[in-house]
């Protein structure tokens, strides 16, 4: 039987997605040599290619933001035991509100169009969450099921829109808007890449999620709620509060991340908004310890995995999927190590019965 450690060692932070990720690499190398791809080309792909120029640091980069901002956002409140798991959704719906401004005002030159663009993109992904909040509050409902189902309302409103409202008139039939203009979007981090701005606003949400659990009553309490829920009810805390603030922020930094991805590579509304940021952002939660900085560690090795296997298809051959397959065994790999650290094995001897023969 599994026996949970009393005190888990501080090594642990490190241990198990050192582990994790070791593990993934193993793994990903046997099955990528089981269906014939060439380990070396698979290994310079993944390894090497993602940092051999300054278009694909460029690209790196430009994975990092959203996926920086939206496992901050959940890892507040996966602290507080509110398990949220649709921050696509709310990153689409997002990136929907931001729109709405950007095609508004597509003539406008105003320096205040793109921050009003970034405040209606964070409530919007909040107010999508906050359905979800409601939901659980007052009818007692799984945030886990309606965060899940509500991306996918988000996304046939996004197919919607793009196909009718919103869609380009002059532009020839395809499902997107009509291209942003300059104030709306964000400017070039580093010349000659995709890589923008919006970056910085993941660094900021990194700053804000370490002061707000750090440094703060609310995000103690938060802590406290999930670490000990038995304890927090004792001391007053509230429960419905934590489930709001947890949803909400999550909700926000997601669809901060939809606004950096309609506002920045993309330029414009479309069908595809995100390869599954919002998903691979639970991932690099948990990689990163549910801690603000370790989120930027495994942000960028999240990144990486996305950038390379982009590589590791054209030169190396193998499937397209396969950096969802990392990402797959990068999530196994860590919640297994992460079970064998915080808890020990105890042997049960089989009990005698009682006037058996021994």
């Amino acid at each position: 039987m599994l026996e949970a450690r009393t005190a888990p060692s501080r090594a642990t932070l490190v241990a198990v997605p050192a582990i994790a990720v070791a593990l993934t690499l193993l793994c990903g190398f046997l099955l990528f040599t089981a269906i014939g791809s060439p380990p070396e080309k698979v290994a310079y792909a993944f390894f090497v290619q993602p940092f051999a120029s300054v278009g694909a640091i460029g690209e790196v980069l430009l994975k990092t933001g959203p996926l920086l901002l939206v496992a901050q956002g959940l890892a507040i409140g996966y602290r507080a035991d509110i398990w949220n798991i649709g921050a696509e959704g709310q990153l689409i719906v997002g990136a929907i509100c931001a729109s709405v401004l950007a095609i508004a005002f597509e003539t406008s030159t105003s320096p205040f169009l793109l921050p009003a663009m970034i405040l209606a993109g964070a409530a919007g992904g909040a107010a999508w969450a906050g359905i979800a909040a409601l939901l659980r509050v007052r009818f007692g409902a799984s945030e886990i099921l309606t965060t899940f189902m509500l991306s996918s309302v988000a996304l046939q409103l996004l197919y919607f829109l793009v196909t009718g409202p919103l869609k380009d008139p002059m532009g020839f039939n395809f499902p997107q808007s009509v291209m942003f203009g300059d104030a709306a979007l964000f400017a070039p981090l580093i010349p000659g890449t995709r890589a923008n701005t919006s970056l910085l606003m993941g660094l900021a949400a990194t700053l804000v999620a370490w002061v707000f659990m750090a440094r703060t009553t609310a995000g103690f309490r938060l802590m406290v709620g999930g670490l000990a829920p038995a304890a927090a009810r004792y001391a007053g805390f509230s429960q419905t509060r934590a489930i709001w603030i947890g949803l909400l922020a999550g909700g926000a930094c997601a669809g901060l991340a939809g606004v950096g991805e309609v506002a920045g590579p993309l330029g414009m509304l479309q069908r595809t908004l995100s390869p599954g940021y919002g998903f691979a952002a639970i991932i690099v939660a948990f990689l990163g310890g549910l801690n603000p900085i370790g989120i930027v560690f495994a942000a960028l090795v999240m990144a990486v995995i996305y950038v390379g296997g982009d590589y590791a298809v054209v030169s190396a051959g193998v499937p397209n999927a396969s950096a969802t397959i990392l990402q797959g065994f990068l999530l196994v790999f860590y919640l297994a190590a992460s079970l064998l650290f915080t808890h020990r094995i105890r042997w049960r001897k089989a009990a005698v019965a009682e006037g058996s023969a021994p």
